[in-house]
């Protein structure tokens, strides 16, 4: 799947970029109404900040990931950090705008509620926000001080200023590992998913009719390959290749090595790009499953502090 290249905005405007349509209509929900703007000519000023949001739609938009914006906005910079996405989230779930990153960590995206997405963008635009401390301050839904409880393991918000390459073009998950320090613990983690076949995956695909999504093995394409090592949730999003639907990723880090139980790191690719959360390992494929078949949504697999998760009793 190919995405046509975004226009960049003139100065001092920022992208409002429609990814939902029926047939040809582009859909933006309740939430022009829900920021608070007033039109003026082309472009919505937002109440109380100078913010100038552009609207722009086109249907080779259409299910338009937060991790495939850094590669169509080849203007981005200094100028523009953010482009802001009306997403199905926001049309049928009645969620808040999605931010995506350009600047510091290309890809990654925090949610922000309608009422405060001036105020937001207007500090991101003059450098009293950072995009790192949007992703510090989420919830367990990937809102910017959401009132849905923090998270038990936050998303790392700092993180290496380097690229990686692109991630395999892939219709299932990837298990990447990112921590090359210790054999031992990364063969015993590939034994306990049940070892790699010949093709280089783990786990067995289920019969359609068998499935058991509180029982699933993972069954993921592992990706060892010392140029992922460091890699962090936030990179993650504008690595995948958009021409498949690849449900999630999975980051075997230097916890996975050493913990008991393994755990391994999940990062989102659709509701907030980048937001991650650490599962046992024996949680991720039932995990995968019920995020494949649409019976659960990420935030239901995000830990919250002093809470006891549901797969813990």
């Amino acid at each position: 799947m190919s995405f046509p290249k975004l226009t960049p905005p003139a100065p001092g405007e920022v992208l409002l970029v429609c990814t939902c349509y029926e047939e040809d209509r582009a859909l933006w929900g309740g939430l022009p109404d829900q920021i608070g703007a007033r039109r003026q000519g082309e472009v919505l000023v937002l109440e109380g900040s100078a913010v100038r949001l552009r609207p722009v739609a086109a249907r080779g938009w259409d299910h338009l990931r937060g991790g495939n914006v850094p590669a169509l906005a080849p203007g981005s910079g200094p100028g523009t950090p953010v482009v802001v996405l009306v997403d199905l989230s926001v049309v049928y779930g009645g969620e808040g705008p999605l931010l995506v990153d350009l600047a510091a960590i290309p890809g990654r995206g925090v949610r922000v509620t309608p009422a405060r997405l001036g105020e937001i963008l207007g500090a991101l635009l003059d450098g009293a926000l950072a995009f790192d401390d949007l992703v510090r301050d989420m919830d367990k839904y990937g809102v910017y001080q959401g009132d849905g409880g923090r998270p038990a393991f936050p998303t790392p918000a700092v993180l290496p200023r380097r690229s990686f390459p692109a991630l395999p073009a892939c219709a299932g998950a990837l298990l990447v590992r990112t921590h090359f320090d210790d054999e031992r613990g990364w063969r015993a983690l590939l034994e306990e998913l049940g070892g790699t076949d010949e093709d280089g995956w783990v786990g067995t695909g289920p019969d359609p009719d068998d499935i058991d999504p509180e029982n699933c093995q993972l069954m993921a394409l592992v990706v060892d390959d010392r140029a992922f090592e460091g890699l962090g949730p936030g990179h993650v999003p504008a690595l995948v290749p958009p021409a498949e639907h690849t449900p999630l990723v999975v980051l075997a880090d230097a916890m996975t090595c050493t913990e008991p139980g393994r755990p391994l790191t999940v990062v989102d690719l659709y509701d907030t790009p980048g937001q991650s959360t650490v599962l046992p390992c024996r949680e991720v494929g039932s995990m995968a499953c019920n995020l494949e078949i649409g019976n659960m949504d990420f935030h239901e697999f995000v830990a919250v502090e002093a809470v006891e998760s549901w797969w813990e009793r």
